[in-house]
């Protein structure tokens, strides 16, 4: 990659402890335990980007069965590292990974980042109705006000 960063779809790449210290502090993931991130890994396909130094800087991950559906999750750039089109870059990565061709839908949620996902080809859900939820907002402690 450009700028010295490098993308990994390694798990074993992935630092844990980082990527919790973001998501617990995330508006989607306020208060996560580590023990639920560390399975969100185990069960999904990630991929990280790393700084020169190897400290990871960036991180996605894609629940899929492989074969019909993905969802994206948790999407992040460190502040410090953002405006490098790191997060694109990440998202492109598995738009082409091997592992996701020929799904029927991809799905996301996000509450602030519609230009990027836009830019990458995705659209607003028109018709709602289809789609329904079971949403527990404050099951890894106090939600956000």
């Amino acid at each position: 990659m450009t700028g010295g960063y490098r993308l990994s779809f390694d798990r074993a790449d992935m630092q844990v402890d980082a990527i919790h210290t973001f998501l617990a502090q995330s508006y989607w993931a306020e208060h996560i335990p580590l023990a639920i991130v560390e399975r969100a890994i185990a069960g999904s396909l990630c991929v990280g980007i790393f700084a020169p130094g190897g400290e990871q800087v960036a991180f996605a991950r894609v629940v899929t069965d492989r074969a019909t559906f993905a969802y994206l999750a948790d999407v992040y750039v460190l502040e410090s590292h953002r405006g490098h089109g790191l997060a694109a870059r990440m998202v492109t990565a598995l738009h082409d990974h091997a592992d996701l061709q020929g799904l029927r839908r991809w799905m996301l949620a996000t509450s602030d980042a519609h230009g990027l996902y836009a830019g990458l080809g995705w659209t607003a859900v028109e018709d709602g109705k289809p789609f329904m939820q079971r949403h527990f907002p404050g099951v890894y402690g106090r939600p956000r006000q």
